[in-house]
């Protein structure tokens, strides 16, 4: 039996990390029996062990192709939620950088293309005799809606018609990663609103649970490497804190 996870949003869940001095931190390896990456476009017909960074070459040019990723919460996130509930997990890897939620609707090259990958990776393995317990995504976007001053009215409606799409593809519910601050001396407010809002989603609709806040106090505590990203120490965190409260969470259902 496996659960079956879209990590899905911007470039906080393709991941950005790396280690530093201060925090000397890289991925943790992924724990023997936690978890697998299903590769659609590159290897369709078997399971890997997973590696970080999950879906690096997962390219789609009709779709999402990524090309800058380093160190994700993916592993840290398997680690937990295994070690917690037992119950190993399928990663299907489908972010993009720099994508606001406009770029999530359905009929987009992006929820399309992710959406697509869900569904292999389904039909895959049910077809080679794999239980699947539940089907979620696991999603973290939003800072490029702070960045373009995105209307509350239009990210509340975009997000419902995206997260509408996903359960129509069999997602049960949609995890959220919370967003943090901006890093900018001059706009350290500018990302804010998105947090707020992103509480109000999950307080108004059953179907979106929150499982990190971690990213929130990373800033004021140095783990942000520029002004959108963090410090690999920072994204394991952020997994970490997910996977636990996932894992909790799918032992209520």
């Amino acid at each position: 039996m496996i659960d079956l996870f879209l990590f899905a949003g911007q470039s906080n869940m393709g991941g950005r990390g790396i280690p530093c001095e201060r925090f000397p931190e890289t991925a943790p390896k992924v724990s023997p029996g936690a978890g697998w990456e299903y590769r659609p476009i590159t290897a369709p017909d078997r399971l890997f062990p997973i590696q970080d960074p999950i879906g690096a070459r997962e390219n789609n040019p009709e779709g999402i192709h990524e090309n800058r990723k380093t160190g994700s919460m993916v592993p840290a996130f398997v680690n937990a939620y295994y070690a917690l509930g037992g119950v190993p997990v399928v990663a299907v890897s489908a972010s993009k950088g720099g994508s606001p939620i406009r770029e999530w609707l359905p009929g987009t090259p992006y929820l399309t293309d992710a959406l697509s990958r869900l569904d292999q990776a389904g039909k895959w393995l049910e077809k080679n005799g794999y239980a699947i317990r539940h089907t979620f995504a696991l999603w973290c976007q939003g800072e490029s809606d702070g960045d373009e001053g995105t209307a509350k009215e239009t990210y509340f409606s975009s997000f419902l018609a995206m997260l509408g799409e996903m359960k129509r593809h069999g997602v049960e519910k949609l995890l959220m990663v919370r967003i943090g601050q901006c890093n900018l001396p001059d706009a350290p407010d500018r990302y804010q609103a998105m947090i707020e809002w992103q509480e109000e989603i999950v307080a108004a609709f059953p179907d979106v649970v929150m499982v990190s806040r971690s990213f929130a106090s990373m800033r004021d505590r140095g783990l942000m490497k520029d002004a959108f990203h963090y410090y690999q120490a920072g994204y394991n965190e952020a997994g970490q804190e997910s996977g636990r409260n996932a894992a909790a969470w799918a032992a209520s259902l």
